[in-house]
């Protein structure tokens, strides 16, 4: 019996031994990151059958438990990687957002600035300072596309950056989890009672929850204590102790962009990109696709539209020295680039035709061996184009043309329409007596006329007519009776007994008037070329007009409205951005704050359990001391 309460006293001390380091050890991990509280795990021995019934041998541990929910884990985890995604994207928006939102750094003040100059160059024709202000305002236009696009393109240079940093951190936290595995799995295997090892399980969820924050990840727990962690569409990142990897690739459709691979020994796979949908990287690459690239697509539209529709009406006009305008801006070409995979030998071209048709996506030109196809991917909307490119079409205000070569099945070419343009755009002169600010051409009433006809100034056509058209003199005499009128002197043509419609248009040679009024048989109006129109404002007026009239989007907004929807659709983006992204991070404190009221570590709770097995402690020696008294007693009674 002595015995018995020896042997009993001692696992009492040893259970309450145990309770007390597991409960400074949860102490000591309190703040530490992924770690889960622990308890002692004790079971009563079997009791030893006495005449009077069955006597308590005393406690054994049977193992500690590591304080854990599947559940809530899981639940944190798909919390915070939609967390990071959020967070990731709105810091990256911002950017955008203080770039183009700037009052005084924008692109409008520049183009403000540079229309008020072309009002001053119409109200003061002749003068050169005046035309020499409008060329530094032009420049200053050019500079502000110029240094905006290029701080996207540091932007993305940045990004580019910062993915492979990802990748790489990516590939650390899988060779990690992979070490764990084995570590677990051995340390699984040597217990003799199947305990778990739950600081490593502990160290191995931490990587996971990490690795997590960076990809969206999902994880399966196997019988040997390892666990399976994949990504994207279900490819396995880690499998037992075995990590595969992540790679930067070039992008097989637009070679200035990476793309992520999947690696396999040395077999490398192009993962789909929008399975990476959370997590920084995923946030990265929707920040790319989804934003950056559209915002400098929108920029550079802004600024093709600019340079286009100022270099088309000053082609229509005159200089200061009588010599036809020309090019106030360099427009760029669209961006062009090849497939990777491409077999073929063709090369092509593409050129803008319609600015207003524009829009603010890229497209990609396919053949699958019999037919072409545009599509456009902001929305993948598909143009059939036919079994060849003859003629070349247009598609959304740009013309594709089969320069050389030929397309092999699979073959494809990114076409980036407006990428470029705010790059590439610049002033194409700096002589102010180049300024087309007069119509080449005058319209004059004859001072015998006897009716109340009036001729407008005129117009002239687009696109830029021949010059030698507009030089020739031209006659319009109205017969008897004054409903019909005829066209003398050097042109194409001189029709006869033309009907006359009071207002309609009039078009000859390339240009365009109007006769209003009731002109008399036998009146004359002449279109000659406007020799000495060093005072003529017409044609800048007409380009000053350019500010307000709607030649984007379809013909629904003007340039300064379509920078102002670029400005609007970032601002939106980033508003989003920040509100889902604070909603997003209040709901990871209160799953964290659930998971940690389960798995935390209280230190008033510990505190208790240490003075319960301190004192636990004291009562087993006290037994123990009990015991070593009774045996002295019996030996006492021996002597």
């Amino acid at each position: 019996m002595g015995s018995n309460l020896f042997t009993s006293a001692l696992s009492g001390m040893n259970a309450a031994q145990a309770g007390l380091a597991t409960a400074q050890h949860n102490i000591a991990n309190a703040s530490t990151p992924g770690f889960s509280r622990q308890e002692v795990l004790v079971g009563a021995r079997a009791g030893q059958q006495a005449g009077a019934g069955f006597i308590g041998q005393g406690v054994d541990v049977t193992g500690v438990r590591r304080i854990y929910d599947q559940f809530l884990n899981t639940q944190v985890m798909q919390e915070q990687t939609q967390a990071s995604y959020l967070s990731t994207y709105y810091t990256a928006m911002k950017q955008i957002d203080n770039l183009v939102a700037d009052p005084t750094a924008g692109a409008s003040p520049a183009m403000q600035e540079f229309f008020s100059a072309m009002n001053g160059v119409a109200n003061n024709p002749e003068s050169v300072p005046a035309r020499q202000t409008l060329l530094g305002s032009a420049q200053f236009v050019v500079n502000r596309f110029q240094a905006i696009d290029q701080r996207l393109t540091d932007i993305a240079n940045g990004l580019t950056s910062q993915i492979t940093s990802t990748v790489n951190a990516i590939n650390t936290y899988a060779q990690q989890i992979a070490t764990l595995n084995g570590n677990i799995k051995r340390a699984t295997a040597s217990s003799q009672t199947g305990q778990l090892p739950n600081d490593l399980l502990d160290q191995r969820d931490q990587l996971i929850n990490q690795l997590n924050k960076e990809i969206n990840v999902s994880v399966q727990t196997q019988p040997d204590g390892t666990s399976s962690v994949f990504i994207g569409n279900g490819q396995a990142l880690v499998i037992d102790e075995r990590a595969m990897s992540l790679r930067p690739v070039q992008s097989t459709s637009d070679p200035s962009k990476v793309d992520i691979a999947y690696q396999v020994g040395t077999n490398i796979i192009p993962l789909q990109q929008s399975s990476l949908q959370a997590g920084n990287l995923g946030a990265y690459l929707a920040f790319r696709d989804q934003s950056l690239e559209p915002a400098r697509n929108s920029l550079g539209r802004v600024a093709l539209g600019l340079a286009i529709s100022v270099n088309q009406q000053s082609m229509l006009g005159q200089d200061l020295n009588g010599f036809p305008g020309g090019n106030l801006f360099n427009a760029a070409a669209p961006r062009i680039s090849k497939g990777v995979n491409n077999t073929g030998t063709a090369t092509i071209s593409a050129v803008v035709t319609d600015v207003s048709a524009l829009t603010t996506s890229d497209y990609q030109l396919r053949f699958d061996g019999s037919n072409y196809s545009m599509v456009r991917l902001s929305d993948n909307t598909v143009t059939n184009l036919g079994a060849t490119l003859t003629p070349s079409p247009t598609v959304d205000g740009f013309t594709v043309t089969l320069a050389s070569g030929v397309m092999s099945a699979g073959d494809s070419f990114l076409i980036r329409p407006t990428a470029n343009a705010a790059r590439d755009i610049a002033l194409s002169i700096n002589d102010p007596t180049k300024i087309a600010a007069a119509v080449p051409i005058r319209a004059d009433a004859a001072l015998t006329n006897t009716g109340t006809g009036q001729i407008s100034s005129g117009t002239v056509n687009a696109p830029p007519p021949i010059d030698v058209n507009l030089q020739q003199a031209v006659r319009i005499v109205f017969n008897n009776p004054p409903t019909t009128f005829s066209v003398t002197g050097n042109g194409t043509g001189n029709p006869v007994n033309v009907a006359y419609m009071v207002g309609s248009n009039i078009s000859y040679n390339g240009w365009t008037v109007q006769i209003s009024g009731a002109p008399q048989a036998g009146d004359v109006f002449d279109v000659t070329a406007n020799t000495n129109a060093t005072g003529d404002n017409r044609n800048a007026l007409l380009m000053a007009g350019l500010q307000i009239k709607n030649l984007m989007a379809n013909g629904t907004t003007s340039l300064q409205g379509a920078y102002g929807q670029l400005v609007g659709e970032v601002g939106a983006k980033t508003h989003e951005l920040n509100v889902t992204s604070q909603a997003q991070n209040n709901m990871v404190d209160q799953t964290v704050v659930s998971q940690q009221a389960v798995s935390g570590v209280n230190l008033d709770e510990e505190a208790a359990n240490l003075l319960r097995y301190q004192r636990a402690y004291q009562a087993a020696a006290k037994a123990m001391q009990i015991a070593n008294t009774m045996f002295d007693a019996l030996l006492s009674l021996g002597r």
